[in-house]
């Protein structure tokens, strides 16, 4: 099994900045995908971003230019650097680990984007 914990989440102001991370324990395979994705009242759950093992990252279109996912394989993190965010931004972000074995959440951290 795989526990995954979030932190960062919170309330921000538009444009400003906030960055999440990840935490990954239990059985972690050295390849695997990790991402964020968050969902908004009454709205799908969507993918924000993913990042594989070797470094090769995908981005939602509406985030694309302001958000940055990276990850520490040394410490089984992933984290995602939020900058200009906007009030439609706001949701819960959470963590995804995808492996040989098996497809692993986070239990999601609040993101709040409001004056």
């Amino acid at each position: 099994q795989v526990q995954l914990v979030e932190s960062g989440g919170g309330l921000v102001q538009p444009g400003g900045s906030l960055r999440l991370s990840c935490a990954a324990s239990g059985s972690i395979f050295s390849f695997n995908t990790m991402g964020w994705y968050r969902q908004a009242p009454g709205k799908r759950r969507e993918l924000v971003a993913a990042i594989v093992s070797g470094g090769d990252t995908a981005y939602a279109d509406s985030v694309k230019g302001r958000f940055t996912i990276s990850r520490e394989n040394a410490k089984n993190t992933v984290y995602l650097q939020m900058n200009s965010l906007k009030p439609e931004d706001t949701a819960v972000y959470y963590c995804r680990l995808v492996a040989v074995h098996g497809d692993f959440w986070g239990q999601g951290t609040q993101v709040t984007v409001s004056s």
